[in-house]
């Protein structure tokens, strides 16, 4: 695979251009990780504002009229709602696991089988999130099994 880079003057709009014979799983992780590493989500803590990677993000979760975002070792609420978040995550990695979680799929490490057709998914950062059965058949097609 070749890959190129041309600068372009600043009045130009940048671009990324992939060429290929065909649109495989790797041209397809690709553009999923070009994708999710542009995306920012703001995060509130406190009086504090941060920009968060989507790559960074563990989880989404709703909480009390609350939605919080996971990230390695933070909790950040945001203004969004689930809902909301949901479209803009849609086709970068992100799923929904249950009515009041999203989760990030790049953040799995494994998924193991739970009680009544429920699923477990132990994440990178060790934290266990619970995929309800409605949401099984959702993962199971993203993770191709």
């Amino acid at each position: 695979m070749k890959i190129s880079i041309e600068q372009i003057s600043r009045e130009q709009e940048e671009e990324i251009r992939i060429r290929c014979h065909e649109v495989d799983e790797e041209i397809s992780e690709i553009v999923n990780k070009l994708k999710t590493e542009t995306l920012i989500i703001l995060g509130y803590q406190e009086d504090r504002l941060s920009r968060i990677k989507l790559s960074d993000i563990y989880y989404f979760e709703a909480v009390d009229g609350k939605v919080f975002v996971y990230s390695e070792n933070q909790v950040h609420e945001v203004k969004q709602k689930l809902y909301e978040l949901e479209e803009l995550c849609r086709d970068k990695n992100c799923f929904r696991a249950s009515k009041s979680t999203i989760l990030n799929i790049a953040k799995i490490a494994s998924v193991h089988p739970s009680l009544s057709g429920r699923f477990t998914a132990l994440l990178d950062n060790g934290e266990r999130v619970v995929i309800s059965r409605q949401y099984v058949p959702a993962l199971k097609q993203r993770l191709g099994l």
